[in-house]
């Protein structure tokens, strides 16, 4: 619909954006095969996508070595940095912006002391030392 309202208003415009779907089924080895046929084959100029980290990761990658830009909406780890991958564009804020209102939580219960226990995966890992300066930050 977006498409379809965007040269209705524009219609002198002579590009024409076409959306090319395909689906990874939340498989880091597809979503690596599609975001490659896409690239080779379809010749796409950007992938919107992929919804899970470790396939963001290996597409990120993808895109950095073909010069295709990565935008997720919902790859939010902390271990997927846009300034280390000049072909990922991440358009919501990543987890480590929670990482404030955590500490904040602690502070208010005057909790100085606490153990974490965090999923230890890239993502779960990712968001350590965010939480760690955070809960420093409030002596705890």
């Amino acid at each position: 619909m977006a498409l379809s309202h965007f040269y209705v208003v524009n219609n002198h415009f002579r590009t024409n954006l076409t959306r090319v779907t395909r689906d990874s089924q939340n498989d880091v080895v597809v979503a690596a095969l599609v975001a490659l046929d896409l690239m080779k084959n379809e010749k796409v100029h950007a992938i919107i996508g992929p919804q899970k980290l470790e396939e963001a990761q290996f597409v990120i990658d993808l895109g950095r070595k073909t010069n295709v830009p990565i935008v997720s909406f919902s790859a939010t780890s902390p271990s997927l940095s846009p300034t280390k991958n000049e072909f990922f564009i991440r358009t919501a804020h990543d987890d480590s912006f929670q990482v404030k209102a955590i500490a904040d939580i602690v502070k208010s219960y005057g909790w100085t002391e606490l153990i974490l226990i965090y999923e230890d995966t890239n993502y779960g890992n990712g968001l350590i030392p965010y939480l760690t300066d955070a809960l420093r930050e409030v002596n705890a």
